[in-house]
This record gives structure tokens, C-alpha cells and sequence, in this order.
């Protein structure tokens, strides 16, 4: 029985299934395969983050006031996450962080594109700093123009986001791009590492989870 297309997580966030199979990975395009996986379709919010921290008395980020977040950004992705921020929030969501390969292939999918939307950089499908804005902007703003074919969003700047491979205390990757580059950083294959101590404004993440649930 096929897995439904669209699933609900634990943290009542809309999930999209990534069919298992090969797809191409990297600069290089090298054909690499990945097991069927769940993916978050956007990244986690501030107003979903807010939810974990109460829950669980998790520190807030630094930035946030009376442990809340910045008037007016609640559908905004969480930032001044540390990776092990973004892997307490993805245990108590019953979920975990995606590996590299899982992240490139829900932004990519299978064809090599550049993009999640295609071959060609778009500066009215992103938030990278060709658009001007100079800030985070709401979750799913560039939905459905700027998604992946699998339809999941926010791939391509905005947020980097934390991965879970990585060699732990030396350094962690991110992918996506973020408000703060540009075009070159927002494409499928770019990456950055950090270490996972690393928070700023403009690094955030989203969850992932296997089929079997």
C-alpha cells in the first residue's frame, strides 16, 4: 500500500513523502539512493519552536524577549538554533533531522536541476539577497512557485538549515542558503559547515521521519 502523499507530525506540522530511489547528489551529480522518508514542507516557525519550548522548558534563542519571539514573526523560521537546539526540538517531535542526502533530493529531485524549481535562478521564488529584504520572511512565501517538485518550500534561502551528518563537535552542514547570500549559495548542491555550537540570524532547520510509524 502506498504511504500517503501528505502526512500530520506530532508537532502538527504537514510532512511530504520523498519516494525511495536514486537522484542526483552534489556538484558533481552523482547518482546516490535514499530510503522513502518524510520531510517537513517548511521550515520549523518560531510560533511551533515557542510550542516546544514551553512545553519541555527548552532555552529560548538569545534574541527572544519574556520567552517569546519578535512581534510580528510567528509564521517566521525559527533562527539562533544550535544544532543540538534543532535536534531536542526534532526528538520531542518524534521526528529527527534529515540527512544531506534526504534534504538534496526533497529540494532537487531527481533530475540534477539547479533550483528546487528548475535550472534558473529566480530572484521572485526565494528570499536570498538578490530580493532586497535583508530579513527572514514568512514560511511558504514562494509557495507553490518557488518549491521542490515534491512541493516542499522554503529549500532555497531563507534559512540554512542543520542536517544531521556531520562529525559532531567539529562541524555540522547546512544547506539551502539563506536571506543573507545569494544565488550561488541558494542552489540544490550548496552546503556550508559549522560548527554545531554555531547560531546566528540566519541559521534555522525542519524535521524529517522514516515510513515506518
Amino acid at each position: 500500500m502506498q504511504p500517503p502523499e501528505v502526512i500530520t507530525g506530532k508537532d502538527g506540522k504537514e510532512m511530504v513523502y520523498i519516494p525511495a530511489g536514486e537522484f542526483l547528489m552534489g556538484e558533481e551529480r552523482k547518482s546516490v539512493s535514499v530510503e522513502a522518508f518524510y520531510i517537513d514542507r517548511y521550515p520549523v516557525t518560531n510560533a511551533e519552536y515557542k510550542r516546544f519550548v514551553d512545553a519541555t522548558k527548552h532555552s529560548p534563542p538569545q534574541h527572544w524577549r519574556r520567552g517569546t519571539y519578535p512581534e510580528g514573526k510567528a509564521d517566521h523560521p525559527v533562527v539562533h538554533v544550535r544544532w543540538s537546539d534543532a535536534a531536542a526540538y526534532a526528538e520531542w517531535a518524534g521526528k529527527r533531522l534529515p540527512t544531506e542526502a534526504e534534504w538534496e533530493k526533497a529540494a532537487r529531485g531527481t533530475d540534477g536541476r539547479e533550483y528546487p524549481w528548475g535550472s534558473e535562478f529566480d530572484k521572485d521564488k526565494c528570499n536570498t539577497n538578490e530580493s532586497g529584504i535583508w530579513d527572514t520572511t514568512p514560511v511558504g512565501k514562494y509557495s507553490p512557485a518557488g518549491d521542490s517538485p515534491y512541493g516542499v518550500g522554503d529549500m532555497a534561502g531563507n534559512v540554512w538549515e542543520w542536517t544531521a551528518n556531520g562529525s559532531g563537535l567539529a562541524a555540522m552542514p547546512l544547506r539551502g542558503g539563506s536571506w543573507l547570500e545569494g544565488r550561488r549559495e541558494a542552489r540544490c548542491a550548496s552546503r556550508r559547515k559549522h560548527v554545531p555550537q554555531r547560531r546566528n540570524e540566519f541559521i534555522g532547520f525542519r524535521c524529517a521521519s522514516s515510513t515506518q510509524r
